[in-house]
């Protein structure tokens, strides 16, 4: 059961867990009795244009976030000052304003990619040094500011008029306490995200409340549980194989619901001992291949795919993307870290199409040789050309060969038979193309994800409905706008949705412009078993076979 906890990464997420708990747990306190949870949750939200502009300009993103916070911060307590409301109007106000500007930011300018996601929703699989150091500041702040202005935070939160009619007129105090919960949620970003800051920072300390009413014990008690609920929560998600995030997340939420019910129903001490048995039932996950074969850690789909054809039985692939996911919003789980940790060879894609995978690699601690595929290369999607699927494979070929010598001769083999299929693909669609008028090659597809397709078979790129090569991205009202005009003036006959995103934009434009949708492509993602993209070649011939159906109205097909 104490498996998990022998992992490096596993002992640096209690770490962060053990130096965040501290100011949580503090700092939960006096979010509850001053009423300032919404503000906790928002701050943390806020943050987003700022993790925007320092990711796009090559800063750190803690950076960004902090000064994203701190004009929150400033900007609440400065129009509660002057209007004299209350925090919450307010928050919300400046909080719509801070979400407008970060996506303006994300879609408009940057273009932003993997890396804000990452620090919105969190992982303690993946923290730093760089990640400890900010927690343990935060908390050491959360400390000294407990004690030089608690007792005015404490008059203030429990009698607002007494206090005032006793000189505590001082917006200082308010300012400092709403800085500091802003610094100390950005501490916790890495570790469980801005999105789910509330499961440190709101959820112990009210769950602890409902069991006492004196200061002491509840800060004491917030700080205990803060640390509880962060570990057996990275447990759980070890064992599960779910984020840490969500999953302590979800912990809290039951806590709090079970001391809800129990407070009533229950004594404390035989509540504290069925929550115990609860958080500790469970049983061991076995894990490792134990076959003796080459272990492979391959991030997308596509990759895998190759990486068993030429292993064949000689590697083990773990695949961290799975069919119809994508690959620019997801977030590493325990088992993608384990595997890391202990694959001989790990292959990446490349060209900030799974750039999570960085601080994984840097994280997990192993010796695998990392194979970065697509370096070199400019767009995300190079791997739709199958011209360069040969370049990924030959390389695949040469890494395995290099990481187990004993089946260099099978890698060859089956390396050699695959590239043949490759170029017999090539040709293939190639001959299919030239049957599709030149006029009539027009792509409008989901997002910017067939550039290199498209170079390959001389077909010409419309539009997009996402206009990025990342479909983090959102489109505004007016490039949607210039889009429909485009498909009327190009007279496009098809869209194209993909299968791993939603097709109500897509469709949307379809209907505005009378151009057909009933075409899906596989984008970023291959299908799912047993459908015609389950593997790489099937895809290929799956998208072609669309595109020109879609292109020619039936007339043409690649089947």
């Amino acid at each position: 059961m104490l498996q998990p906890f022998h992992y490096a990464f596993v002992q640096r997420g209690l770490l962060e867990v053990a130096l965040l708990s501290v100011g949580a747990g503090l700092l939960g306190t006096w979010i509850i009795l001053r009423g300032l949870a919404f503000y906790s949750h928002a701050v943390g939200t806020a943050t987003f244009p700022g993790l925007v502009l320092a990711d796009g300009l090559g800063l750190a993103p803690p950076l960004g976030a902090f000064a994203a916070a701190a004009a929150f911060a400033l900007g609440v307590e400065r129009l509660a000052h002057r209007r004299r409301e209350g925090h919450d109007s307010l928050t919300a106000l400046v909080l719509v304003g801070a979400l407008a500007l970060g996506v303006i930011l994300a879609s408009d300018v940057f273009h932003s990619g993997s890396n804000v996601e990452s620090l919105l929703f969190g992982s303690l699989l993946v923290v730093g040094r760089s990640d400890l150091w900010l927690a343990a500041a935060g908390s050491a702040l959360a400390l000294a500011g407990s004690a030089a202005a608690g007792r005015r935070w404490l008059a203030v939160g429990f009698d607002p008029g007494g206090a005032r009619s006793l000189g505590v007129r001082s917006a200082v105090p308010d300012g400092l306490l709403l800085g500091l919960v802003a610094f100390a949620v950005v501490s916790s970003l890495a570790a469980i995200g801005a999105l789910l800051a509330t499961a440190l920072f709101v959820v112990p300390a009210a769950t602890v409340r409902l069991w006492t009413r004196r200061l002491p014990p509840w800060q004491l008690g917030s700080v205990a549980l803060v640390m509880a609920e962060g570990v057996v929560g990275l447990w759980l998600s070890v064992e599960l194989n779910v984020p840490p995030g969500p999953a302590i997340a979800m912990l809290g939420g039951a806590v709090f619901a079970v001391s809800l019910a129990g407070r009533r129903l229950l004594p404390a001490r035989r509540l504290l001992a069925v929550a115990g048995v609860a958080l500790l039932a469970g049983c061991g996950v076995a894990r490792g291949d134990g076959s003796g074969r080459l272990e492979v850690v391959a991030t997308t789909t596509q990759i895998a795919d190759w990486a068993r054809q030429v292993g064949g039985e000689a590697v083990s692939v773990h695949q961290i993307l799975q069919p119809n996911t994508d690959p620019h919003e997801y977030e590493p789980r325990p088992s993608d870290v384990e595997a890391v940790a202990k694959a001989k060879v790990v292959a990446r894609s490349g060209a900030g199409l799974d750039d999570w995978l960085k601080r994984v690699e840097t994280e997990a601690g192993g010796g695998s040789a990392v194979v970065d595929l697509g370096a070199a290369r400019r767009d995300p999607h190079w791997w739709q050309d199958p011209r360069s699927a040969e370049t990924a494979v030959a390389a695949l070929r040469d890494a395995f060969s290099r990481a187990d010598p004993r089946h260099r001769p099978a890698y060859r083999r089956r390396a050699a038979r695959y590239l043949d299929e490759l170029r017999s693909l090539d040709r293939e669609l190639a001959l299919c193309f030239a049957r599709v008028p030149a006029r009539e090659r027009k792509l409008v597809s989901d997002h910017d994800a067939f550039d290199s397709f498209a170079r390959r078979y001389e077909i010409t790129v419309v539009g997009a409905a996402i206009p990025s090569q990342t479909t983090q991205a959102q489109p505004s009202a007016g490039e949607t706008a210039r889009l429909v005009g485009l498909i009327r003036r190009e007279h496009v006959r098809a869209v194209f949705p993909e299968s791993s995103l939603s097709l109500r934009l897509v469709r949307t434009i379809a209907r505005e412009t009378g151009a057909t949708a009933s075409s899906t492509l596989y984008g970023d993602s291959l299908g799912p078993a047993g459908s015609p993209g389950a593997t790489y070649v099937g895809m290929e011939r799956a998208n072609a076979d669309a595109m020109a159906r879609g292109f020619t109205g039936g007339v043409v097909g690649c089947g």
